[in-house]
């Protein structure tokens, strides 16, 4: 089997809209070429695996991208022996594939997976670019088009739930954040075909919650979250129920909260 069949299911074949903010894609490309590990780091559904799905589409690569939690082993990204009505078989995990064939490994919100587990990326960051595969026996030195990209919500952090700086000090870095309210609504008008109008009127909600961060919210209403309720108010929905459905019911379940947003709501859209 050659690099293009083993990794075929993973290429991105059509273009996904991303809309840049700055020169985030020129930056991506300047530590891909050199093949310098990349950690995205950003509030939750402001776009982080958008651009790196894009990215693999622009840079024709394959895309493995891994959704991490708690629960992920090293066995999970490396992989593991399998019985099988032959006997025993090795099943390579989506890192050994990547480093092997040549794609873009995404671990996504890496700062949920067990700090332990992490442990197997760091030959892969350095010089070495190396991943020794212990119960196989089995050294990878990584294929020219391997690529390790990392994302993390610093916002999240906490004593027990942080990168190690071991592992930290293994990455570039770009800064994601919520996009400038026309680029925003020009994302809305795109992916949903909301009326212009209404798109302003959905970021001007979101921006009165984005300044409730830590303020009895963890979290502002996302990009993400504003497509969902574009996308309801597109099929006529009316604006108050999808603003309830997708920016407030999902976002608080606080009674002073709920009604800050609902007054809010109230003014743009009643």
């Amino acid at each position: 089997m050659n690099h293009g069949d083993a990794l075929k299911d993973y290429r991105v074949n059509d273009e996904p809209y991303y809309r840049p903010q700055a020169d985030e894609i020129a930056l991506f490309m300047a530590a891909y070429e050199r093949r310098l590990p990349v950690m995205i780091k950003g509030p939750t559904g402001c776009g982080k695996s958008r651009f790196v799905e894009y990215m693999a589409w622009k840079l024709g690569k394959p895309l493995l991208t891994v959704a991490c939690n708690e629960d992920m082993t090293a066995a999970d990204l490396v992989g593991r022996w399998l019985l099988d009505s032959d006997g025993t078989r090795w099943q390579d995990g989506p890192l050994t594939q990547a480093a092997r064939h040549g794609a873009i490994c995404y671990l996504d919100e890496i700062v949920e997976a067990r700090q332990d587990s992490m442990v197997v990326i760091h030959p892969l960051t350095d010089h070495r670019r190396q991943l020794p595969l212990d119960k196989k026996g089995e050294l990878i030195h990584a294929h020219r088009d391997f690529h390790l990209v990392i994302s993390y919500n610093p916002g999240y952090q906490s004593l027990m739930k942080d990168l190690k700086p071991s592992t930290k000090q293994r990455f570039t870095a770009l800064r994601f954040d919520y996009p400038p309210a026309d680029i925003e609504a020009e994302i809305l008008v795109r992916e949903t075909a909301v009326d212009p109008g209404l798109a302003l009127r959905l970021i001007e909600l979101a921006e009165t919650a984005r300044k409730l961060k830590g303020h009895g919210l963890d979290e502002g209403i996302s990009t993400r979250l504003l497509v969902y309720a574009a996308s309801l108010m597109a099929d006529d929905v009316s604006a108050t129920h999808a603003c309830r459905m997708a920016l407030v019911d999902p976002l608080t379940d606080d009674d002073d909260i709920r009604t800050t947003l609902e007054h809010a709501i109230d003014a743009l859209f009643g």
